[in-house]
């Protein structure tokens, strides 16, 4: 019986390795079939001390993308972090859309976020593109379109809640937050048993939340007060380019904030839980959980 081999790009990053933990402890795939790869092998140590293959490539360097990808029958590609120089990230990707067609790759898992063709989101035209060329390749497809992460508070809300207040340009809009695990558990079932044929799927959180429904279950989570301010885009702008922030981040965020006020992260869909059988975590379970990051 011929093995299924599958391949995770990114590996040595946060969801990679999420995804690879998932293939083997959720999916119970075996080691043998997983493929591991980064432009930084060396990082993979811990996989390849459990019998998982590990490869060298680089997104930038297609001939050596086709050879990682040889011998593979479903590639999840994780999307770069290549977002400090407008259109790099997608040439990016559309070079690993065709190293997977030339490879003779079967099945594409692709990891874009909701509504790419109305989003407000800085980043958006690269997961349009990416969708596109995967479409245009010929090759069957998971497309799972993650909604805004969890994790990401985790980056702003320790400082937030040690001063009391939240600047934000969410107006009254909600988003449906997931978090990284459970997306990284999502791509590891659509890698591990893909649906029948080409599909898009929208990963989201239990509930769509405003600001001051976040806040309170911070709060709950925290047992401190945190009261969301409301400013423009450009006030907000200003502030993170005043905490120093570089200005590609900035115009990140604060698209971000423009694209909830939009209302274009505010769905709430099952697809995690069809994918999966599982159900996501909430955000006051998750907020519970990384209460001493929060608080630190």
């Amino acid at each position: 019986m011929l093995m299924t081999k599958l391949l995770v790009t990114g590996a040595a990053g946060q969801l990679g390795r999420a995804v690879l933990h998932h293939l083997l402890e959720t999916s119970k795939v075996a080691p043998g079939n997983i493929v591991a790869v980064s432009r930084n092998p060396e990082k993979l140590s811990e996989f390849a001390d459990k019998s998982i293959e590990t490869r060298a490539a680089d997104f930038d360097d297609e001939t050596g993308l086709v050879k990682a990808f040889t011998g593979v029958d479903r590639v999840l590609i994780v999307s770069t972090d290549e977002l400090a120089i407008p259109g790099k990230r997608l040439t990016q990707h559309r070079t690993a859309v065709s190293a997977a067609a030339k490879a003779g790759v079967g099945h594409i898992v692709y990891t874009s976020m909701p509504n790419p063709d109305r989003s407000l989101v800085s980043f958006a035209p690269d997961h349009l593109g990416t969708e596109e060329a995967i479409k245009a390749s010929g090759i069957s497809y998971t497309i799972l379109r993650n909604s805004w992460y969890d994790d990401n508070y985790l980056r702003s809300m320790p400082h937030n809640l040690q001063v009391g207040t939240w600047y934000t340009s969410m107006g009254s809009g909600k988003v449906a937050n997931i978090t990284r695990d459970d997306c990284a558990r999502a791509a590891a079932a659509a890698l591990a048993d893909p649906p029948a044929g080409s599909r898009i799927l929208t990963l989201t959180g239990p509930e769509s939340l405003t600001a001051e429904e976040i806040a309170a279950r911070v709060s709950k989570a925290t047992g401190k007060q945190l009261d969301v301010v409301h400013v423009t885009d450009e006030q907000l702008a200003h502030g993170l380019t005043g905490a120093g922030l570089p200005d590609f981040v900035a115009t990140m965020l604060v698209s971000a904030d423009a694209n909830i006020r939009a209302g274009n992260f505010d769905l709430v869909t099952d697809d995690f839980e069809q994918l999966t059988g599982a159900k996501p975590q909430d955000l006051v379970a998750y907020f519970e959980a990384q209460k001493a990051a929060l608080t630190a």
